[in-house]
């Protein structure tokens, strides 16, 4: 090992932990084939040393003597030559292992090592590893840590992540469907929340499930208590509300991008009679986050359709005035065109989704089953571009993690699916967002649907089981290379049970996560009403209230008033720092229910 650019002999300590008279051939072997990247182990196993022979195994960590160094190699394959097994003699075996590491020790205390600076030698003695070296191969060296489980080799040996790197370079949990990743993902933010109080997480949640998994840490927004003003949506944005994820039509849109800018220049200057300021750094364009008026825009629809220069676009102008007219009249819209949200109320919103300040409760679960599925990837895009520019002005004092459940939705692979704005939004946190306090933690079931530029930049990953082989090539072309034989596991890997690499952890690592109480496990409670009353007898197969889940269908979008999250009453506050807008528009005024 170099440290201060200068070689440190390790001590010479005797490798020899067998008792005096222990056979010299139990449960050992040596090496008779190495290269740069694997050995080949041969040993003997003797009929009376079957239980022994457990050592020998896939997925354990080896230990090969060299002296003044121990190289440290993960078991991925075993064969008996000749595949046949004799029960009178002993039988000889091959122990393919991949080089990982090197321990060697300093003042006594064992140090582990990435790289390799002495390959074995024919013949060099290959054993199982110590505790303490073992120990020492996932010892994050002191930097701040959290224990989240413990090595699936050695159960007594925990399975510890660094929270400063594992939120500031991104991370990403990957699992097929049922294998845990949601209350891997909880386990995760409670670790994280506890060593990070200064941390502010926005979860969106397309289930539903993670405000039972984090009561006493979240705040619930779902689209009865959602406020987001339509004047915070970037045309783009806009457009795919309006037009519900079908194509727009390129006349309609030009023209609104027109009526927008002339609508917000008239809030802010109503006795200008419409005159839009062009050039300078007042000016107003559609994107820029200024309230307007409804209205107005459709004032103004009927204002052109009325002149005579404006007659070839007549049938462009009624078409737009229907979509606006449709999407004002959907209750489901109501978080965005609610009559109250026609004020500069970007303090409340922002205050209220990003938990500033946070009252002790410093996570947002962002409720997305009821939300309409055509305006989803909308509502998502503006979240995660506030989320970024927060940050970016807040100059480094608002660390936010932006926690994207079934991130394959936002962020596909293919460019033609999903909505642009959105996978841009994401990928401009995950290429920029590290600087200034933004992260990002992904959670999807099949990695390769997700835009593989997103996921590249997650520098650490739990990949949990995954059957499917596009995915597990994936995560393959994600690891090291001195940790691909790891990957072979990925397919037969139990519940709670992951392989973590990157910069989160001290090298790669097969582990399982700590259990959760059942009480605290995603999606245990019910998603609606109330979330603490006594679950419904179902002992009757036909007992369903027909009735009252129509009820339900019909009023999904209506607004309830009451502004309570999780039994608490929600309280909005001014941002400590100057918001991303403050420049812009009218004072934030207070509202009302």
């Amino acid at each position: 090992m170099y440290i201060e650019g200068s070689l440190v002999p390790g001590e010479v300590t005797s490798q020899e932990r067998r008792a005096a008279d222990q056979p010299q051939s139990r449960v050992l072997g040596h090496v008779v084939q190495c290269d740069g990247a694997r050995a080949v182990i041969a040993a003997t196993i003797g009929t009376d040393e079957l239980s022994l022979a457990a050592i020998w195994t896939v997925g354990k960590i080896i230990s090969i003597n060299l002296g003044k160094t121990r190289t440290v190699g993960l078991i991925y394959a075993i064969e008996r030559p000749g595949r046949r097994w004799d029960d009178t003699d002993v039988n000889p075996i091959m122990v393919h292992v991949e080089l990982i590491g090197e321990v060697r020790d300093q003042t006594g205390t064992p140090v582990f090592d990435r790289g390799i600076t002495e390959y074995p030698y024919i013949g060099a003695l290959a054993h199982r590893i110590r505790a303490q070296d073992l120990r020492a191969i996932y010892d994050l060296g002191g930097r701040r840590s959290v224990t989240i489980g413990h090595l699936s080799q050695d159960s007594s040996i925990d399975a510890c992540l660094a929270v400063d790197e594992t939120l500031t370079h991104h991370f990403a949990v990957v699992g097929t469907t049922g294998v845990g990743k949601s209350t891997a993902v909880s386990l995760l933010l409670r670790k994280t929340i506890a060593a990070r109080p200064d941390l502010r997480v926005l979860i969106l949640d397309p289930h539903n499930e993670f405000a039972a998994a984090l009561p006493e840490h979240s705040v619930r927004i779902d689209t009865s208590t959602l406020d987001l003003p339509f004047w915070l949506f970037r045309l783009e944005e806009l457009v795919e509300v309006l037009y519900r994820g079908r194509e727009a039509v390129a006349e309609e849109v030009e023209i609104l991008r027109d009526l927008v800018a002339q609508a917000k220049h008239a809030y802010r200057s109503p006795g200008t009679a419409g005159l839009l300021r062009r050039g300078g750094d007042g000016s107003i364009t559609a994107d820029t986050p200024v309230p307007y008026r409804m209205a107005e825009v459709l004032r103004l629809i009927d204002e052109r359709m009325g002149q005579l220069e404006s007659k070839g676009d007549r049938p462009h102008y009624r078409q737009l005035r229907a979509r606006i007219e449709a999407a004002l009249a959907d209750p489901r819209y109501r978080f965005m065109f609610s009559s109250h949200l026609i004020e500069d109320t970007i303090h409340e919103t922002v205050g209220r989704i990003f938990r500033i300040p946070g009252d002790g409760r410093p996570v947002t679960c962002f409720e997305m089953a009821g939300l309409p599925s055509e305006v989803v990837n909308s509502v998502c895009s503006v979240l995660a571009r506030l989320a970024f520019e927060l940050a970016l002005w807040g100059g480094g004092k608002l660390k936010l993690l932006i926690l994207c459940e079934e991130a394959h939705r936002y962020m596909p692979a293919d460019p033609r699916l999903g909505f642009a704005p959105t996978r841009h939004a994401f990928s401009r946190i995950a290429k920029e967002g590290r600087k200034y306090g933004c992260y990002l933690g992904v959670v999807t079931q099949r990695p390769g649907d997700l835009d593989p530029t997103v996921l590249s930049q997650c520098s650490t990953i739990f990949a949990m089981r995954l059957a499917n082989e596009q995915d597990q090539a994936i995560i393959r072309s994600a690891i090291a290379d001195s940790s691909a034989s790891t990957l072979a596991f990925l397919s037969a890997m139990g519940q709670r049970e992951a392989i973590a690499f990157g910069d989160g952890v001290a090298t790669t690592m097969r582990m399982k996560f700590e259990k959760l109480p059942d009480a605290l496990l995603p999606g245990t409670k019910d998603n609606f009403g109330d979330r603490n009353r006594e679950p419904e007898d179902t002992a009757g197969l036909d007992d369903v209230d027909l009735a009252r889940i129509v009820e339900r269908m019909r009023n999904a979008g209506r607004r309830g008033r009451a502004a309570t999250f999780t039994g608490e009453t929600e309280t909005s506050g001014p941002l400590h720092e100057p918001s991303a807008f403050g420049s812009i528009g009218a004072p934030a005024s207070r509202f009302t229910r």
